[in-house]
């Protein structure tokens, strides 16, 4: 079951910016600067995809080198 570094790294990463995404829109919206709120919505629902498929990338490499053995 190996996995790559840069994959892992770059799962970590965009879930990171999720989360900081999301905190940001919830300081936006309480402050009502619904533009931001809307920016950073849509940031939050670009990364969200991006993520799955890196997870799925990645599982299937793992799926890989169990089928080899």
């Amino acid at each position: 079951m190996k996995r790559s570094y840069v994959g892992v790294i770059s799962l970590c990463l965009v879930l990171f910016l999720d989360i900081v995404f999301m905190q940001l829109l919830i300081h936006q919206y309480f402050f009502e600067n619904y533009l931001v709120t809307l920016i950073f919505m849509a940031g939050n629902i670009l990364l969200f995809p991006i993520a799955f498929l890196i997870y799925k990338k990645e599982k299937d490499k793992g799926a890989e080198s169990h089928a080899k053995k």
